[in-house]
């Protein structure tokens, strides 16, 4: 079975699907790409507002080169279907005691802030922190970041034939103990400990190699003209330009199979043939049985639960006043163990820290209306959505009052994804916006891999190896993707007799539309 021979049918069109629909495309596969909504993107998803669509899922745009990359394996170069901008502020961030700190893409900046803001021992600190997450990083992209297929023996190995990298992991630790006794002054514990919820965690149980999140931001932030959602068109646009077929408001109910092996999958549009399938959701769905009585051993429950944080997600227009913000705004609330803690408890915490993006900032004129994101964390427990929207909603802004930032007008509550409506988007997912927790020291070889134990079904996603955020997932598509040509390759050479049934009844490929949200 050849690659132009062979049917592939991807479940999803998140930005890992995507990816790996245009790598297939490119190699010259027959695929087409399903999606329950109306258009690509995944999470990286956009509302309507009355200053035009504004971003609603992932607004942090890192590690560039993973994107570069993608292109260039196509034949095609990154700047000619998108704008990005590099921001020489990655975030600012506020304390309610007054205390401001921008750390900056120029590291000597940060540095500077960092000694104005907590004087020169936490600057020394921040230096020594910094470079401890650098050797974290640089020692684990390849190996765990790069790889479809994490071996945790080599890298126990690799650790142990450079002993410092022990030390630099602390493998007994918390992120919050590690920066604990990384820094004097607790409100820059508190600000690095916030990466660990890039990945859905809590920096109270998540491991305390997660510092190295902090070098992947410091590596460079963009901003992607348009919003985010941007990037995913351009994906898809150019998957379509290799012969990649989309199929939006289509929703999957059943992974098919004929004579033992996968022949397609069933939708509410009618049956889409191939024999092999790329899922790009939640592989908590096939694991429940979503897809199917015949899927739910694909992947181990383990490999889903238990789960990661969810999100309450504003997505509005209005007129900001009182306070100076940068693209990226962190307001921090008082005390980050009460916020972890109540978030243990499946409740919504009184006093969270909120972060917003200016999605228009240094373009907007100051009375204008400009597009806004913010979210707060939240558990993923699903909820009564009006009365949790209404009383996250005063929460909120009451908050950024205490701040002295307002809104004109205040955005209603009819602007707030709640986690019962990022399960809705984002199915069997009980609103985890990043799939399986990152808690434990193990837990990175515990999330699903590209191959599952139904031969033919592979996923890709940010519930996948290597795991939640942007590159990442875009990483996952270009392993699922690898992985599906290097086993076409394999069965080329003993072609199976009994081709795969099944016929795609449903109706013609159609491009992307505009969306007031998406989702796979």
């Amino acid at each position: 079975m050849t690659a132009s021979q062979e049917k592939i049918v991807i479940i999803g069109a998140g930005i890992a699907g995507l990816a790996a629909a245009l790598r297939l495309g490119h190699a010259g596969c027959d695929v087409t790409v399903i999606d329950m909504h109306h258009a690509p993107g995944g999470k990286m998803r956009s509302l309507q507002s009355a200053a035009g669509p504004v971003d609603a899922g992932p607004t942090v745009l890192t590690m560039r080169h993973v994107f570069d990359r993608l292109f260039a394996d196509v034949g095609a170069d990154l700047a000619d279907h998108v704008t990005l901008t590099p921001l020489q502020t990655l975030a600012r961030h506020y304390w309610d005691d007054g205390t401001r700190l921008d750390l900056m893409a120029d590291p000597e900046a940060s540095l500077a802030n960092v000694r104005d803001a907590f004087g020169t021992k936490a600057a020394a600190e921040f230096v020594s922190f910094s470079a401890r997450a650098r050797r974290l990083f640089d020692a684990f992209d390849a190996p765990m970041m790069r790889t479809a297929m994490p071996d945790q023996i080599a890298v126990v190995r690799k650790v142990l034939s450079r002993p410092r990298l022990i030390a630099d992991m602390a493998p007994h630790r918390t992120m919050a103990g590690l920066l604990k006794s990384s820094f004097s002054d607790p409100r820059l514990a508190q600000l690095f400990g916030r990466y660990a919820t890039y990945v859905g965690g809590s920096p109270y149980q998540s491991p305390a190699i997660l510092s190295l999140i902090w070098q992947a931001e410091e590596q460079g932030v963009w901003t992607v003209a348009g919003g985010m959602q941007k990037l995913a068109q351009a994906i898809a646009g150019l998957a379509m330009q290799h012969g990649v077929r989309f199929h939006y408001q289509t929703r999957a109910q059943r992974i098919t199979r004929q004579g033992g092996q996968i022949s397609g999958v069933e939708t509410t549009n009618g049956h889409f043939a191939g024999g092999t399938v790329v899922f790009n959701g939640d592989p908590r769905a096939l694991a429940t049985g979503l897809l199917g009585p015949g899927c739910t051993d694909a992947v181990p429950m383990q490999g889903t639960e238990p789960r990661s944080l969810s999100a309450y997600v504003h997505a509005f227009a209005a007129v900001p006043h009182g306070v100076d913000l940068a693209h990226h705004t962190v307001f921090f609330g008082h005390d980050p163990k009460a916020e972890f803690a109540a978030l243990a408890r499946n409740e919504m915490p009184a006093d969270a820290s909120l972060y917003l993006c200016a999605q228009d900032h240094g373009t907007a004129a100051p009375d204008a209306l400009q597009r806004f994101e913010i979210i707060m964390n939240a558990a993923p427990v699903l909820r009564d959505p009006e009365q949790e929207k209404a009383q996250c909603q005063t929460l909120i802004f009451a908050r950024f009052r205490q701040f002295g930032l307002t809104f004109s007008p205040t955005p209603g509550p009819d602007t707030l994804t709640t986690p019962q409506g990022f399960d809705d988007l984002f199915p069997a997912s009980l609103g985890s916006l990043y799939g399986r927790s990152p808690h434990g020291l193990t837990a990175a070889f515990k999330r699903p891999t590209i191959r599952t134990a139904m031969p033919g079904l592979y996923l890709a996603g940010g519930g996948v190896h290597p795991g939640a955020g942007v590159p990442m997932a875009t990483l996952s598509g270009q392993h699922a993707a690898a992985a599906i040509l290097s086993d076409l390759a394999l069965r080329s050479t003993s072609r199976r007799g009994v081709m795969h049934g099944g016929t795609s009844t449903a109706s013609a490929p159609a491009a992307p539309k505009p969306s007031a949200s998406s989702g796979s």
